[in-house]
Protein backbone atom coordinates (compact mmCIF):
# COMPACT_ATOMS: atom_id res chain seq x y z
CA UNK A 1 0.00 0.00 0.00
CA UNK A 2 1.31 3.42 -0.95
CA UNK A 3 1.96 5.77 1.95
CA UNK A 4 0.46 9.27 1.69
CA UNK A 5 2.89 12.18 2.08
CA UNK A 6 2.98 13.49 5.65
CA UNK A 7 5.63 16.04 6.62
CA UNK A 8 5.33 15.52 10.40
CA UNK A 9 5.70 11.74 10.15
CA UNK A 10 8.62 12.04 7.75
CA UNK A 11 10.39 14.53 10.03
CA UNK A 12 9.74 12.25 13.02
CA UNK A 13 11.24 9.26 11.16
CA UNK A 14 14.35 11.24 10.19
CA UNK A 15 14.74 12.50 13.77
CA UNK A 16 14.31 8.93 15.06
CA UNK A 17 16.99 7.66 12.69
CA UNK A 18 19.37 10.40 13.83
CA UNK A 19 18.77 9.50 17.48
CA UNK A 20 19.37 5.79 16.80
CA UNK A 21 22.56 6.57 14.89
CA UNK A 22 23.82 8.57 17.85
CA UNK A 23 23.07 5.63 20.16
CA UNK A 24 24.89 3.29 17.77
CA UNK A 25 27.84 5.68 17.63
CA UNK A 26 28.04 5.82 21.43
CA UNK A 27 27.83 2.02 21.72
CA UNK A 28 30.47 1.59 19.02
CA UNK A 29 32.80 3.89 20.94
CA UNK A 30 32.42 1.57 23.92
CA UNK A 31 32.96 -1.47 21.65
CA UNK A 32 36.18 0.12 20.39
CA UNK A 33 37.42 0.70 23.94
CA UNK A 34 36.44 -2.84 24.90
CA UNK A 35 38.51 -4.21 22.00
CA UNK A 36 41.49 -2.03 22.88
CA UNK A 37 41.24 -2.96 26.58
CA UNK A 38 40.45 -6.61 25.78
CA UNK A 39 37.24 -6.56 27.84
CA UNK A 40 35.37 -9.22 25.89
CA UNK A 41 32.25 -9.40 28.10
CA UNK A 42 31.59 -5.70 27.53
CA UNK A 43 32.40 -6.16 23.85
CA UNK A 44 29.75 -8.89 23.50
CA UNK A 45 27.20 -6.85 25.45
CA UNK A 46 27.66 -3.68 23.41
CA UNK A 47 27.83 -5.56 20.12
CA UNK A 48 24.45 -7.11 20.93
CA UNK A 49 23.13 -3.63 21.76
CA UNK A 50 24.42 -2.26 18.44
CA UNK A 51 22.70 -5.15 16.62
CA UNK A 52 19.41 -4.50 18.46
CA UNK A 53 19.53 -0.78 17.66
CA UNK A 54 20.47 -1.64 14.07
CA UNK A 55 17.25 -3.64 13.70
CA UNK A 56 15.24 -0.67 14.99
CA UNK A 57 17.09 1.55 12.53
CA UNK A 58 16.28 -0.81 9.63
CA UNK A 59 12.56 -0.52 10.43
CA UNK A 60 12.77 3.28 10.42
CA UNK A 61 14.80 3.18 7.22
CA UNK A 62 12.04 1.22 5.48
CA UNK A 63 9.53 3.81 6.70
CA UNK A 64 11.75 6.62 5.42
CA UNK A 65 11.94 4.96 2.00
CA UNK A 66 8.13 4.75 1.89
CA UNK A 67 7.86 8.45 2.77
CA UNK A 68 10.37 9.43 0.09
CA UNK A 69 8.39 7.38 -2.42
CA UNK A 70 5.22 9.20 -1.32
CA UNK A 71 7.06 12.52 -1.63
CA UNK A 72 8.08 11.56 -5.14
CA UNK A 73 4.42 10.90 -6.00
CA UNK A 74 3.33 14.10 -4.22
CA UNK A 75 5.82 16.21 -6.14
CA UNK A 76 4.80 14.64 -9.44
CA UNK A 77 8.40 13.68 -10.20
CA UNK A 78 8.12 9.92 -10.11
CA UNK A 79 9.19 9.65 -13.75
CA UNK A 80 12.03 7.59 -15.14
CA UNK A 81 15.10 8.03 -13.00
CA UNK A 82 16.27 8.56 -9.47
CA UNK A 83 15.92 12.07 -8.16
CA UNK A 84 18.02 13.34 -5.33
CA UNK A 85 16.38 14.09 -2.02
CA UNK A 86 17.04 17.79 -2.45
CA UNK A 87 15.34 17.79 -5.87
CA UNK A 88 12.30 16.07 -4.36
CA UNK A 89 11.80 18.57 -1.55
CA UNK A 90 11.78 21.62 -3.83
CA UNK A 91 8.00 21.28 -4.19
CA UNK A 92 7.44 21.66 -0.43
CA UNK A 93 6.76 24.92 1.42
CA UNK A 94 9.96 26.76 2.44
CA UNK A 95 9.82 25.86 6.17
CA UNK A 96 9.22 22.15 5.47
CA UNK A 97 11.93 22.20 2.83
CA UNK A 98 14.45 23.72 5.24
CA UNK A 99 13.54 21.40 8.13
CA UNK A 100 13.75 18.22 6.03
CA UNK A 101 16.97 19.44 4.46
CA UNK A 102 18.48 20.04 7.91
CA UNK A 103 17.37 16.63 9.20
CA UNK A 104 18.61 14.83 6.10
CA UNK A 105 22.02 16.56 6.32
CA UNK A 106 22.28 15.61 9.99
CA UNK A 107 21.36 12.00 9.14
CA UNK A 108 24.08 11.86 6.51
CA UNK A 109 26.68 13.35 8.89
CA UNK A 110 25.85 10.76 11.57
CA UNK A 111 26.06 7.99 8.97
CA UNK A 112 29.50 9.19 7.84
CA UNK A 113 30.70 9.33 11.47
CA UNK A 114 29.64 5.73 12.05
CA UNK A 115 31.29 4.59 8.82
CA UNK A 116 34.55 6.29 9.89
CA UNK A 117 34.38 4.65 13.34
CA UNK A 118 33.81 1.24 11.76
CA UNK A 119 36.68 1.65 9.34
CA UNK A 120 39.11 2.77 12.05
CA UNK A 121 38.10 -0.16 14.29
CA UNK A 122 38.61 -2.60 11.41
CA UNK A 123 42.04 -1.11 10.69
CA UNK A 124 42.97 -1.51 14.38
CA UNK A 125 41.77 -5.14 14.45
CA UNK A 126 43.58 -6.00 11.22
CA UNK A 127 46.80 -4.41 12.49
CA UNK A 128 46.52 -6.36 15.75
CA UNK A 129 45.94 -9.58 13.80
CA UNK A 130 48.91 -8.89 11.53
CA UNK A 131 51.11 -8.11 14.52
CA UNK A 132 50.07 -11.34 16.26
CA UNK A 133 50.80 -13.34 13.12
CA UNK A 134 54.21 -11.68 12.68
CA UNK A 135 55.00 -12.28 16.38
CA UNK A 136 54.17 -15.98 16.07
CA UNK A 137 56.27 -16.28 12.93
CA UNK A 138 59.23 -14.61 14.67
CA UNK A 139 58.93 -16.65 17.88
CA UNK A 140 58.11 -20.00 16.30
CA UNK A 141 59.44 -20.07 12.72
CA UNK A 142 59.43 -23.87 12.65
CA UNK A 143 55.67 -24.10 13.04
CA UNK A 144 55.23 -23.24 9.35
CA UNK A 145 52.24 -20.96 9.85
CA UNK A 146 50.24 -23.57 11.73
CA UNK A 147 48.44 -23.14 15.04
CA UNK A 148 47.65 -25.97 17.42
CA UNK A 149 45.21 -26.41 20.29
CA UNK A 150 46.53 -27.34 23.70
CA UNK A 151 45.59 -30.95 22.90
CA UNK A 152 47.86 -30.91 19.86
CA UNK A 153 45.18 -30.67 17.18
CA UNK A 154 45.52 -28.20 14.37
CA UNK A 155 43.54 -25.00 15.02
CA UNK A 156 41.94 -22.54 12.62
CA UNK A 157 44.21 -19.66 11.69
CA UNK A 158 41.63 -16.91 12.09
CA UNK A 159 43.20 -15.67 15.36
CA UNK A 160 39.76 -14.87 16.81
CA UNK A 161 40.90 -15.86 20.24
CA UNK A 162 44.30 -17.16 21.09
CA UNK A 163 46.33 -17.61 24.24
CA UNK A 164 50.07 -18.04 24.04
CA UNK A 165 51.50 -20.44 26.62
CA UNK A 166 54.96 -19.13 27.34
CA UNK A 167 55.79 -21.72 30.05
CA UNK A 168 58.05 -24.43 28.67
Amino acid sequence: MKEAWNFEKCAAVLAGEIELLRKISEAQGIVRQAVINKEWAEFDEKTAEVNRIGKEFALLENERIRFFSALSDFSGRSGGGELSFYALITCLPEQENQELSRLYRELRVETIKIRALNESLLVYINEARNMATAYLEAVCPARGGKLYTRKGRRAAQDLKSMVVNNHF
